[in-house]
């Protein structure tokens, strides 16, 4: 008979090998990669790299898009964006100090800012959930969830279409253990179109190709205005 124990013990297998593991980390930022550019990340054959993509896809980690003669390949959904996140704190925290300098400053920015798939992570998201609860947008209290000052500020001044938090059957508001923070930042869809926003209205700027995201100038300022954040803890 298949069991759940099973089904768990085969999830760990696809995990516990490091370059599928390394892949899968990438894909946190939420984009669709080639597998030639997982390949060159992962620093393995291009060969290699399809056999580990194909066992991904077929433990249903991955979802595979086509546009044309190319293939991409991307996280499922959120949910396995959050889980690979969780398992992230349950390891020490990273010895920057033997890294190089390159490593160290990449590890810096990601600690600053970044986007959990499609919700913003690191310092930044951590503060913008702290200041959203302190004003009594958020809720984390009896559950976590987002009250209705929260709805009316995401819906009015932040501009988010109220259909959006709806759109999809995933929580309005879920709380994401960070993994350099140990502390929560928001997810669910209130968090994604969060994100997107801020982003439409250049208040933040992704830093090269990676995960890495930084405040813009308008940013500081809208943030400080809206929501009180201090921005010095965020450059």
């Amino acid at each position: 008979m298949h069991t759940r124990g099973a089904e768990l013990a085969g999830l760990a297998v696809l995990l516990a090998d490091r370059t599928r593991a390394d892949m899968c980390l990438a894909m946190i930022d939420g984009r669709a990669w080639t597998a030639g550019e997982l390949a060159r990340h992962a620093g393995v054959a291009p060969s290699t790299a399809t056999e580990h993509l194909n066992r991904l896809l077929d433990g249903g980690l991955l979802i595979e898009r086509r546009q044309g003669r190319h293939r991409y390949v991307q996280l499922a959904n959120p949910q396995v964006a959050e889980l690979l996140e969780a398992m992230v704190t349950h390891l020490d925290p990273p010895r920057t100090e033997l890294a190089g300098l390159r490593a160290a400053t990449v590890a810096a920015a990601l600690a600053r800012g970044r986007t959990c798939y499609d919700h913003l992570a690191g310092r930044l998201g951590v503060a913008i959930t702290d200041a959203m609860t302190t004003r009594g947008l958020l809720d984390s209290d009896s559950g976590f969830a987002l009250t209705a000052a929260g709805l009316t500020w995401l819906t009015g001044p932040m501009g988010i279409d109220r259909a959006w938090l709806h759109a999809t059957r995933r929580p309005v508001a879920r709380p994401c253990l960070d993994w350099t923070e140990r502390r929560t930042h928001l997810g669910g869809a209130a968090g994604a179109q969060l994100c997107r926003r801020l982003q439409d209205l250049d208040w933040i700027h992704r830093v090269g190709n990676g995960r890495a995201i930084r405040l813009t100038h308008e940013g500081e300022s809208g943030l400080a205005e809206t929501l009180g954040i201090d921005p010095a803890p965020l450059r």
